[in-house]
């Protein structure tokens, strides 16, 4: 699959997998909104959504270690349809004044209308795509 098919499908996505792993290299796999601000970045932020702490594993980890990959895949029943695409990329925590901050939390409120009423206020992770890999049974 070339880059950008790879680029469009994933920017389809409605939801990608996080995955980012602990200094001692324990990976750690989440369930993401984002949004893509520009070709090369993907972001996310911490919402409102219950979460059992504040404190969560996947910002620690990011700390920690910078390298993750995200997924983005569509399941059909019918295998001819099936394909994946996966960023790997270098990841922030953002600080709450860093310019990108606000460009990250625009971009998800633009895409996700749940947001509009109730913007994140959380962190926010910028992801600088370093790869883009892709798969597609057609």
């Amino acid at each position: 699959m070339d880059e950008q098919r790879a680029r469009n499908l994933f920017a389809a996505g409605h939801v990608a997998r996080f995955a980012s792993a602990d200094g001692d290299a324990v990976p750690h796999l989440v369930p993401i909104t984002f949004a893509m601000p520009d070709d090369a970045t993907v972001v996310f932020a911490v919402d409102h959504k219950p979460k059992t702490t504040a404190n969560l594993r996947r910002l620690a980890n990011v700390r920690a270690n910078p390298r993750v990959s995200l997924l983005v895949d569509d399941y059909s029943d019918d295998w001819a349809g099936l394909w994946w695409v996966r960023v790997d990329a270098r990841a922030t925590v953002l600080a709450l004044e860093d310019d990108r901050t606000g460009v990250a939390v625009d971009a998800l409120v633009e895409r996700y209308p749940q947001y509009r009423g109730n913007r994140p206020a959380g962190p926010v992770v910028w992801c600088t795509v370093s790869r883009w890999v892709g798969w597609s049974a057609r």
